[in-house]
């Protein structure tokens, strides 16, 4: 397996563990970082180093990458965060 494979499947693996801890489809996260350049210019770039990493660390850099771009996105609904 490539390694631009691996990372693709890395960059599938956050969106999805991300829309699973906001409540949101993978969808909608997708199209939320691939609007902020989260994708090309977050994840792609960071996989070597936040592959080697857990679960939840991966999750939680990510929301601050979403965070830091859109805080209104990761906000829950009904919170005053």
């Amino acid at each position: 397996m490539s390694e631009t494979t691996r990372a693709t499947e890395f960059v599938v693996f956050c969106i999805e563990n991300v829309a699973t801890r906001l409540k949101k489809s993978g969808t909608e996260v997708f199209r939320e970082l691939k609007r902020t350049n989260g994708i090309t210019g977050f994840l792609y770039p960071s996989y070597p180093a936040l592959h080697t990493q857990s679960k939840e660390f991966i999750v939680e850099e990510t929301l601050q990458y979403i965070a830091q771009n859109d805080p209104s996105f990761v906000k829950e609904k009904g919170t005053a965060q």
